[in-house]
């Protein structure tokens, strides 16, 4: 692997003026958000983005980070102005089954561990934030509760980065009274807190302090809802925030400056990273090369339906849809690579419903059939999407120099307007029909007694017209992580909806979806060890 660049040669890389960035510790930076009123670089081209999405991973996952890294690495390699903007990492994951979110092999973000673990407290802010307005809200109730907030309502609950399902649902507030007001509630993880959502989809300092105040907290008793800036708790929480509101910069193996920003997942948030990051890539390069969590059902759809949109951002110039022989033949059921390909095809009709530009991204394992792969080579040929078998874990930006051509080659040449698959106005129960048929495959939406209570009460609250945010298994197309493949006309059961008013959108919680996860038997957490100053394991 090659030695890393110091930061201020990856901050001079991306064109920034001294005092527009700080070192974070040696190898890390903030970036000022004063750099996008700066003027562009008269001598870059347009700025185009490339997302990165997936088939319907298997539970290892099948490299949409790896691939990321190495594709922007290959680019550089052909001469691009290129820039990375990815997730941040959550604890959860690290310490759980996934294992690190930065990559791997020859293509991974650098200093991998940093960015793994605690990296510049972005996540603690997030945590803290949220926290802080929880305990404002349950020191309001103590203290009379003027707002007649209803103990048995409030939808606030608090949230760790960590899994941690012993914490999922709690009760608070024991202990006499002066302990405070018990009540039932719980912990989520944090990505999935709406504060996460507000980060990765602010424009800055004052848009993020006005999405705090609007975040709905509880109902009243007479029905109305109760929303943070009655608590007057916002402008701490954005103080709290302030340095997390700034993208993180750092560097790939091979040195392509990275902004790693936001971190909310896709399975129960909108699984992108921030809008800011975005935008600041899109500034100072001509290439922006990001990632949507999990498959594109989940990520792809929402970046384009919910980031893009809600941030008024361009719709991608290409969406590369990365598949693994092994995704392939789980999703074939034990028949093979060949059956496994209606699972990949799926998503690649998705993306055709946006309009945009797909290439087929194999990332290769050691051990893959030579067959195989021409099986789905041949396929893609036949279907008239570009394809490339990418060697970038092991050979880094040299093995995906292919990839990179042909990215280059399908993207759009300037920005098409972005097409989304329903309007805001659209009543919610259409909106979840066109996600349902048009995405997953779904036939119908069955919403449980409690959705629909939930749907008619924030329609009467003015909130109908936003974009859904869909909690679903990443695991399958549908609802139910144990339908592989394929899956068509099955029931999406809407089992709950949630108003993330200061982010803006509701969530759609189907199936048995979980917003605080477990640990698995033997987490990833066993492995990990420190050693002479050096952290081991971590992979």
């Amino acid at each position: 692997m090659g030695a890393q660049r110091p930061v201020a040669e990856v901050a001079q890389s991306l064109g920034l003026p001294a005092g527009s960035w700080w070192p974070w510790g040696r190898d890390k930076a903030k970036i000022s958000l004063e750099v996008l009123a700066q003027p562009r670089d008269a001598a870059l081209a347009p700025g185009r983005v490339v997302l990165v999405s997936a088939m319907t991973p298997t539970p290892r996952g099948e490299g949409k980070t790896t691939t990321s890294v190495g594709l922007a690495q290959g680019m550089a390699r052909r001469g691009a102005a290129v820039c990375l903007a990815l997730r941040e990492p959550s604890l959860g994951p690290c310490m759980g089954m996934k294992g690190g979110g930065t990559g791997g092999g020859r293509s991974r973000l650098e200093p991998s561990d940093d960015i793994n673990l605690h990296f510049t407290g972005d996540m603690h802010a997030v945590s803290a934030a949220h926290n802080l307005l929880a305990a404002v809200l349950d020191n309001h109730l103590h203290f009379g509760n003027a707002l007649g907030l209803d103990p048995r309502r409030v939808t606030w609950g608090r949230v760790l980065d960590m899994n941690d399902r012993a914490l999922r649902r709690v009760v608070v507030g024991l202990g006499g009274p002066t302990q405070g007001v018990p009540r039932e509630s719980g912990f989520d993880i944090t990505p999935a807190s709406e504060i996460m959502a507000i980060l990765g989809l602010c424009s800055g300092e004052e848009d993020a302090k006005a999405r705090l105040g609007r975040i709905l907290v509880g109902v009243s008793g007479a029905g109305e809802p109760v929303y943070a800036a009655a608590l007057e708790a916002h402008g701490a929480m954005a103080a709290l925030l302030r340095d997390a509101l700034m993208p993180n910069l750092v560097q790939s193996t091979e040195g392509v400056p990275a902004l790693v920003h936001g971190g909310p997942f896709a399975n129960i948030a909108h699984g992108c990273s921030s809008a800011l990051a975005t935008r600041m890539g899109l500034h100072l390069a001509e290439w922006v090369v990001t990632e949507a969590g999990f498959g594109f059902d989940l990520g792809g759809e929402k970046f384009l339906d919910i980031k893009c949109r809600l941030a008024g951002l361009p719709a991608p110039a290409a969406v590369v849809v990365v598949a693994t022989l092994r995704a392939l033949e789980h999703h074939g059921q034990d028949a093979g690579v060949q059956a496994g390909l209606a699972n990949l095809e799926a998503h690649l009709d998705a993306v055709a419903r946006f309009g945009l530009p797909a290439v087929v991204a194999l990332n290769r394992f050691d051990g893959d059939a030579e067959d195989d792969i021409a099986a789905v080579a041949r396929w893609c040929a036949a279907r008239g999407t570009p394809f490339a078998a990418s060697e970038h874990f092991q050979r880094g930006g040299e093995g995906a120099e292919d990839l990179a051509d042909a990215v280059m080659a399908a993207a759009s040449p300037r920005p098409a307007p972005l097409r989304t698959l329903y309007p805001l106005e659209a009543p919610l129960e259409d909106k979840l029909q066109a996600l349902a048929e048009q995405v997953y495959g779904a036939g119908e939406v069955v919403w449980s007694p409690q959705a629909r209570k939930e749907r008619e009460r924030l329609e009467r609250w003015g909130l109908g017209a936003l974009p859904v945010c869909v909690a679903k298994t990443h695991s399958s197309l549908s609802d139910n992580p144990a339908l592989l493949g394929r899956p068509r006309g099955f029931p999406l059961r809407v089992e709950r909806l949630e108003v993330n008013a200061g982010a803006g959108f509701i969530v759609a919680l189907t199936g048995d979806i979980l917003r605080m996860p477990g640990l698995p038997r033997v987490p990833q957490a066993a492995q990990i060890d420190l050693r002479d100053g050096q952290i081991v394991g971590l992979q």
